[in-house]
């Protein structure tokens, strides 16, 4: 027999199934030290705990496909499902005023964050990723960007430090938003639509809202929820710019994302079919869970060594874009009250 009918044996391609339940028992887990924890969301310890296992463990070869699978597609099925969480008549009940505060908070959140990103020097694709999950809806705002406009996880380090900066600002305003509200002498129901405006994750915007009190909490919620039903339009533009980008060197990305119509189509079913309670809180215990998987697995592919070369100005961007984003809902609340 000749060599040249020798083959080499096949590799042996890897299950994705440890990795894709290691990362949901990390999720399972995450939710209940967030129940103990109240303020600080179930995707942010899932992160953390992601990173820990990738410095101070070597994870095997095996978790990998896993992981990666979790990143990506579980990913895009919590975002899809984070839309039940939105209902239009509740949206519309704010006012066209307040919801002008919304569409003005999130796109001169954006366009400015990229200014002060460009201005600073911060690199263009970190900077998009700031600049989404502070004007709409933190960690999830952040992948979803991050999704679209670095969809093969070139710069997976990006998405890692982003998620990071939005946990450090957003988890500072918890405190930051009552104690400027009692200062500024402003009402519940203000303090509130306040908040929903400006701080950045749900979780947290939850925790400010308990903390301010009378009808602060609920007011939040709803303005905060206006937020995130601006992530399809933004998701949306961002997938028209790639594809111009791309045109040249014949990438052409989907004009919108699959999962930001799954996302519409969840806000109009849930906004439509009266669906019972408890098929409400089954789809956002899932979502959750599969948000923070996903967490967990982009946690695993961070270095502390990468994030620590990050540099000040990435962090000077992000208390910039969370002091221009506060101002403007501030402004904004203040005018359409």
């Amino acid at each position: 027999m000749s060599l040249s009918t020798l083959s080499a044996p096949p590799v042996p391609r890897l299950s994705p199934w440890p990795g894709v339940v290691l990362a949901l028992v990390v999720a399972a887990a995450s939710i209940l030290v967030s129940r103990m924890l109240p303020g600080i969301s179930a995707l942010v310890i899932a992160i953390a705990a992601g990173i820990l296992a990738a410095n101070l463990t070597t994870l095997p070869r095996s978790l990998t496909p896993g992981l990666s699978f979790a990143a990506k597609k579980l990913l895009r099925v919590g975002i899809v499902l984070l839309g039940l969480q939105v209902v239009l008549g509740d949206l519309l009940d704010l006012g066209v005023p307040m919801l002008l505060v919304v569409a003005i908070v999130v796109s001169g959140g954006i366009f400015g964050t990229l200014l002060i990103g460009r201005g600073l020097g911060v690199d263009k694709g970190l900077t998009i990723l700031v600049a989404c999950g502070f004007s709409i809806c933190g960690a999830a705002a952040v992948a979803a960007a991050a999704g679209v406009t670095d969809p093969e996880e070139e710069h997976e380090e990006r998405t890692i430090t982003a998620v990071a900066l939005v946990v450090l600002c957003g988890t500072l305003m918890i405190a930051v938003v009552p104690a400027a509200a009692r200062l500024l002498q402003l009402d519940s129901v203000t303090a509130g639509l306040w908040a929903g405006a400006s701080i950045h994750e749900v979780a947290q915007v939850v925790a400010a809202g308990g903390t301010l009190g009378g009808a602060a909490l609920t007011v939040a919620v709803v303005v905060k929820l206006a937020r995130v039903l601006m992530l399809a339009p933004v998701m949306a533009v961002l997938s028209l710019q790639q594809r111009r980008e791309g045109a040249a060197d014949g990438k052409r990305p989907p004009l919108v994302p699959l999962f930001v119509l799954g996302f519409l189509a969840m806000v109009l079913l849930r906004s439509v079919v009266p669906l019972p309670g408890s098929i409400l809180e089954i789809g956002a215990l899932l979502q959750t869970t599969l948000l923070a998987a996903a967490m967990f697995a982009l946690g695993t592919g961070v270095k502390v060594r990468h994030l620590l070369q990050v540099g000040p100005r990435p962090l000077a961007l992000a208390a910039l874009s969370t002091l221009l984003v506060a101002s403007l809902a501030l402004a904004g609340v203040l005018l359409a009250t």
